[in-house]
This record gives C-alpha cells, structure tokens and sequence, in this order.
C-alpha cells in the first residue's frame, strides 16, 4: 500500500506536471481514503468508471480525462454532482493527467501509442499554439498507405477514418493521440507522408486533401487508452500495490 500524499507526488514528479498550461488541474482532483492498496485506471472518468471502480472497491481512480476543464460550468449540479458524489461517498480518490500523460517520453500516450504501431520517434512538433506534442518517426522500410491503415485496425481493433493523400507510400509518419487534427497541417509542412491522430473535424479532410498527406483518424477514446494504463502498472510496481485498468467502450 502507498500513503495518498506520496503516490500524487511521485506522479507529479514523474510526469513534471507543474510544467504544462493545461486545460484542466492535473493531479489529485478528488479526495478520498488513505493509504491507497488498490487502483483502478480508465480513460475517462464516467460514471460507468466511477461505478467499476467502486464495484472493485477500489481506494483510488486514475484517469487521462479528469474534472474541471477550462471555460465548462463550475456549479456541481446534475451529472457532475453525481459524479462526484459517488466518489466522495465511497471515499474514493480521482487522480487525472491530461497534457502530461500525453507527453511523458515513456509512459505517454503518444510513446504507447508508437510502441504499438512498431514507431520510433525522431522529435516532435506543435501547431504553434501550445507545447510540441506531436511525434514524428521514419520507418526503415516504406508501406503501402493501405498497409498502415491495416496496421492501425489490428494494434488498435478497430478501422481508422482514412483520407487518402497523394503518396504512393509512407515511411516518414507523424502521430498525436486524442484531439490532435489541429497538428495536420504542421505535420504536412514537416514534409511527412502520413499523421495519425484520434479524432477528425470537418476542415481536417480538406487540409489533407490539399497537403496531399494521408491522414488516419484512429479514434479519440482507442488511441488513449494505453498511457493511463502503463501508469497503473508502473504505479503498481513501484508501490507493491493493485491496479486493474477497466476500458469503458467508446467508439469515438
């Protein structure tokens, strides 16, 4: 088992939290029992999660989408009420990292991410509005774009959205879990053939269409879910203590 106060700032630390603008506070975002034996992780804290947590009487739950985003409403009524009155009920801990799980060069989103799709990053990159989170690699060997996207449906278990760009094949690649359409164009103008991210929106297709790059939109919820479970474990081990990652379906 692990004091509450030394897991949140071990992971503080780890993840150098303190470092990133974010949208959201990252760290412990809700109060519960102490010490922590057992950890429950999940992408999102839902009720649905909240619920398995609890049903896995879990001391603490870890998250990459946490509370409190930047410009929502702050009264704690309806759903966030429930929310949040299930976790203070149950006595049970809400830990979230956003843009510093994204980042984090081993345990990160976009590093499990990489590991999955057999990628290796060379550096990074940003849209120029906020930290260079976006990865870019060279494969040893070209592929056939419908090759890639075959390789993103089994790492992933499900078919990326795929707008087709002008390359006959891929072998520089770039790839920015979650929300991350707003790095296409950067990564067009890097010269790469391809980027990956989660989700989509209506100027993406055009954007590739006119860079010429292919771009695979794998899904916001599939491409992090990998971080906060590699936390969990890393967590576990470090502190001798349970952890079971729980994976809430989403499709997008």
């Amino acid at each position: 088992m692990a004091g509450l106060e030394e897991l949140v700032s071990y992971c503080d630390r780890l993840l150098e939290a303190g470092a990133f603008r974010d949208y959201c506070p990252n760290g412990l975002q809700v109060e519960g029992r102490d010490p922590v034996r057992r950890i429950v992780s999940g992408v999102t804290a839902s009720q649905a999660l909240i619920d398995a947590a609890i049903a896995q009487q879990a001391d603490l739950l870890l998250v990459h989408h946490g509370f409190f985003w930047k410009g929502e409403d702050a009264r704690i009524t309806g759903m966030k009420q429930r929310r949040i009155r299930a976790l203070l009920g149950h006595e049970l801990s809400l830990l979230a990292y956003h843009l510093p799980l994204d980042a984090h060069p081993e345990l990160g989103n976009n590093a499990r991410l990489a590991r999955r799709l057999g990628l290796a990053e060379e550096g990074r990159f940003g849209d120029g509005q906020g930290p260079e989170l976006a990865c870019y690699g060279t494969l040893e060997q070209p592929l056939a774009p419908a090759d890639l996207a075959a390789r993103i449906q089994q790492a992933l278990g499900r078919a990326a959205q795929w707008i087709a760009g002008d390359r006959a094949a891929v072998q520089r690649i770039g790839w920015c879990t979650g929300a991350a359409q707003s790095y296409l164009e950067a990564a067009a103008r890097l010269g790469l053939d391809a980027f990956i991210s989660g989700e989509i929106s209506e100027p993406s297709v055009h954007i590739a269409r006119e860079y010429g790059i292919h771009y695979f939109a794998a899904g916001h919820h599939a491409t992090e879910r990998y971080g906060v479970q590699a936390l969990g474990e890393h967590l576990a081990g470090r502190f001798s203590i349970e952890h079971t990652f729980i994976d809430i379906d989403n499709p997008v």
